[in-house]
């Protein structure tokens, strides 16, 4: 499996195909905790392949966060369909998303968020940079 970037064809047939559950990482280039984790949560995605992983940089990205702040990384979204089930920044070990994946798979609350209420589509649309 891979992860996908904002913007990408590969992206929006993705999010065509099916309502998935969707794994947002948003990050920054300069962050050095963001590029450690890269690799670690594109392994990740090769063991929920049901679900789409997404690479946010929020400053190449920073309208796909709508009004949200992004206080420290890793900074994680999961989604299911227009739903967001999880938004916070998570400590940077893997199985710590893991987890919280296995969780968000029961049927449960959404959790209120400032991030836009488009996202998905957003993120088929966005330009690539």
């Amino acid at each position: 499996m891979t992860i996908f970037l904002p913007g990408s064809a590969a992206l929006a047939a993705r999010l065509n195909q099916t309502k998935p559950t969707v794994v947002l990482c948003f990050c920054a280039a300069w962050c050095d905790t963001c590029k450690e984790y890269q690799p670690k949560f594109e392994s990740l995605s090769a063991q929920h392949p049901d679900a789409t992983f997404v690479w946010i940089d929020i400053e190449d990205h920073p309208l796909l966060l709508g009004d949200e702040d992004v206080e420290n990384f890793p900074t994680v979204a999961i989604m299911q369909g227009h739903d967001v089930r999880f938004m916070g920044t998570i400590l940077p070990h893997i199985g710590h998303l893991d987890r919280l994946i296995q969780a968000m798979q029961a049927p449960g609350k959404t959790q209120d968020t400032e991030l836009p209420e488009n996202l998905l589509e957003m993120l088929q649309s966005v330009s690539i940079s």
